[in-house]
Parts: structure tokens; sequence; C-alpha cells
């Protein structure tokens, strides 16, 4: 057989077998997967979800904390839920933390801290020491929203929260504020004004001594869709254990470039390695390489950002958390 005449019949072989072997995913693929249905693994009930968390060394086990739906727990990597927190005079969660170094340490931080025009404010921080079967109101009740809890992950009871405070007017509780006796006591650390609450706050994975926080001046009005934000907005640093702050400025917006929401992210292999997702007029996601001194815009697409609109009478809807 000459060779044109192999090279013609291992051709029409390949096809053949292309063409069969098409035919029959084609006619296979639909029976293998028709039957399967997806579901919700809970907890099943509407609304959203601000705070979650696993646990390290126990990955079957999860808390959520739903923005007024209390707390849940899962043993069963989400399989199924159990509320453990409907005996608390409030559902309104903003944040749930497990101390590293003792996981049966929880701390949730009550009212949800977002703004936005239906919101559900809290009264709190409180604390378990048995996993969640029993919680102790631990102060702080005049925060009404506290949308972050950061635990030291070596010591359970040193803790900072970020307290937004008031959403509908001004209030001196808010900021960051401190505790190192695991919640007995509070001091605040990092304020500005009535008028500007703190959104966020990141430990340095490499040293809990260095912590970043950023400040939000934001309001809602009485009515739909009415919001505020001032001056007072940004993002600070601490290398003494939040004793003392200072701005990171370098290269992000200011006040008069519509500066607002920031949320911040460590990278976990990198402390110098720094994310922030901020909200101005040319918010979008920034970078700094070195551990906040200077910052640059990478992208700038609003989808990351500004998921509704760029008009100031929706800003409270943003989307800025990391």
């Amino acid at each position: 057989m000459s060779t044109t005449r192999i090279a013609v019949a291992l051709l029409s072989l390949s096809v053949s077998l292309g063409l069969a072997t098409n035919a029959a995913a084609q006619e296979l693929t639909p029976k293998l997967y028709d039957s399967m249905r997806w579901r919700m693994i809970g907890p099943f009930r509407g609304g959203r979800t601000v705070g979650a968390v696993g646990v390290p060394g126990q990955p079957s086990v999860f808390y959520i904390g739903v923005n007024n739906g209390g707390v849940w727990k899962t043993n069963d990597y989400g399989r199924t839920w159990n509320p453990i927190f409907d005996d608390q005079p409030t559902g309104s969660i903003g944040a749930v933390a497990v101390a590293r170094s003792n996981p049966d340490i929880l701390y949730v931080a009550s009212g949800e801290g977002l703004q936005r025009p239906d919101l559900s404010v809290g009264d709190g921080v409180y604390k378990s020491i048995d996993g969640g079967k029993s919680w102790k109101h631990m102060g702080l009740s005049d925060g009404q929203q506290i949308p972050v809890i950061q635990v030291d992950p070596r010591d359970p009871d040193r803790v900072f929260v970020a307290i937004l405070g008031h959403p509908y007017g001004a209030n001196a509780e808010r900021g960051v504020f401190r505790s190192a006796n695991g919640g007995k006591s509070w001091e605040k650390v990092l304020y500005k004004d009535e008028n500007t609450g703190a959104i966020a706050l990141e430990f340095d994975p490499s040293d809990p001594q260095t912590v970043y926080a950023a400040l939000w001046s934001s309001r809602q009005g009485p009515w739909e869709n009415g919001a505020w934000q001032g001056a007072g907005s940004g993002l600070y640093k601490s290398t003494d254990g939040g004793s003392n702050w200072r701005p990171l400025t370098k290269g992000l917006p200011t006040a008069k470039e519509g500066l607002g929401r920031i949320g911040i992210g460590v990278c976990p292999g990198d402390p110098k390695c720094l994310l922030a997702m901020v909200d101005a007029n040319e918010g979008g996601l920034y970078l700094s390489d070195d551990a906040g001194e200077s910052w640059r815009l990478i992208n700038s697409d609003k989808r990351l950002w500004d998921a509704a609109t760029t008009s100031p009478r929706s800003r409270s809807t943003r989307k800025t958390r990391m």
C-alpha cells in the first residue's frame, strides 16, 4: 500500500473515531447529570450574611452571622445548621470571630455594619467560651453597628473591634476599640470625631502588633437612599499594637476626590502586600507592595467597587468590603 493510501486511511479512521466519540459524548453526557439538582444547604432563611468564619484544625466547623437572623453553627461542612444565638436580645450580626489559639472562644459583634436604607442595629459585643453554647454581653452597647472583630491569633484576650456607630446620627462610641482582657474593658484607640466610624481592621499575619484600620465618615438619611459622606475617611496603621496610629495616604484618593469607604486585606504569604478596595470618584482596587507606605490603582472596573451607581444619593449601597 502506498504512503498516500496509508495516510488517507489513517485520516479516515481518526475522523470516524472523533465523530463516534463526539456522538457518544453528546448522547451520554446529559444522562449523567439530568437527574441532579442544586440544593440549598442552609440555613433556610433569606437576607444578607456578612459574618462567616471557619475554625483552624476543624474543617467541618463553620459559624455564620446573619444580618438579622442571629448566629448559626455547622459541624458537618454545612450540611446542617443550628441556631446558637436565639436567646440573646439582638439578632443583628455584623461579624463573628474565633480565637485561633483557643477555638472554644468566640466573639460576636452585633449590628450589621452596613450603610443602606434598610438595616438593623445591635447592642454591642458578645463572647462565648464554650463554642457558642452560652454567651455573655461584653459592652459597647451604644456602638449600634460593629462590622469587624479581630482576635490576636496568639492571645484570645487581645481583641480589636471596628465600630461604625449610629447610622442616623452622631455618637461618640465609634472608631477602633481594643481590649486586653477578653472584653471585660475596652479602650478607644483610634477616633476622629462623632461622625466618623471604623469600617475595617486587619492584622499583619506575621506580627499582630501591626494593625491596619479604615475610618469612614457616613450617615443615612431618614428617607430611602438618602446618604451622606464626610471628609474624615481614611486608612491608618499602627505598629505598636494599636496605641499609636498614622494615616496612609500616598497614592490613595483624598477627601476632595470623594474618598469614602475602604476595604482592606493583607496578603497571607507576604505581609508587605496589601490590597484596598476604595470608594472614591476614581475608585477601584489599589495595591501596596511596601506595607501601606505607597499605593497604586490596579483595577478601576466599577463592577468591583460600585455595584449600584456613582450618584452620591445612592453611595450607601456601594460594595467595598474585603
